[in-house]
């Protein structure tokens, strides 16, 4: 099974890919985790991004595309989890491109919704008790970047969730609930 975790910054993506994973033996497929991975490999793609990097530029599509590839030639073990990725229209026709060219399919996007002001607190909340415990805690984690991050979302990412819908793949859960009521949305749609 291989699935898209779709929603904004602080949405819950990462836990709930990691419960996939301890749950359903399944492969997180983060792109900056494939990046940082990549760069310090020592293979070819891993010189090209460690390159890009080393400049200061963005690293291609093409670039992500084929770090994608590579890992879906290894052990598919209970399929993928796309976390972070596609992240445009023309990401998401590549990973349909290259999921064909693999034999493999796309069998559900979920997308983690969200409302803005609760996500806001939300973050804001977390951060501020962090500090308030001396843990580490991003530095634009207060609200005016978090709403600057969410409007980068909405105007990349969001044109992802009607791309999904037209393909009948789009599956929506309450992306705001706790924990384990997400998980439990989330199996409801991969149980189906």
């Amino acid at each position: 099974m291989n699935i898209i975790l779709l929603g904004p910054p602080g949405a819950g993506k990462g836990t709930q890919a990691q419960i996939l994973v301890d749950s359903r033996d399944m492969i997180q497929l983060s792109t900056g985790d494939m990046l940082r991975e990549a760069k310090d490999s020592g293979t070819e793609m891993g010189n090209k991004v460690a390159e890009v990097m080393a400049r200061g530029d963005l690293v291609t599509d093409d670039i992500v595309i084929g770090l994608i590839r590579e890992k879906l030639q290894g052990d598919k073990k209970g399929g993928f989890i796309f976390d972070g990725f596609p992240r445009t229209l023309a990401q998401a026709d590549a990973l349909a491109d290259l999921l064909a060219e693999q034999g493999e399919t796309l069998d559900a996007v979920i997308e983690m919704r969200v409302d803005d002001d609760t996500l806001v607190k939300r973050i804001v909340g977390r951060a501020e008790e962090a500090r308030a415990a001396g843990q580490p805690v991003r530095a634009d984690d207060n609200e005016d970047s978090v709403r600057h991050r969410l409007m980068e979302y909405y105007k990349k990412t969001a044109p992802l969730i009607g791309y999904y819908h037209a393909k009948r793949q789009l599956e929506s859960v309450d992306g705001l609930g706790t924990i384990d009521e997400v998980k439990a949305e989330i199996a409801a749609v991969l149980d189906r």
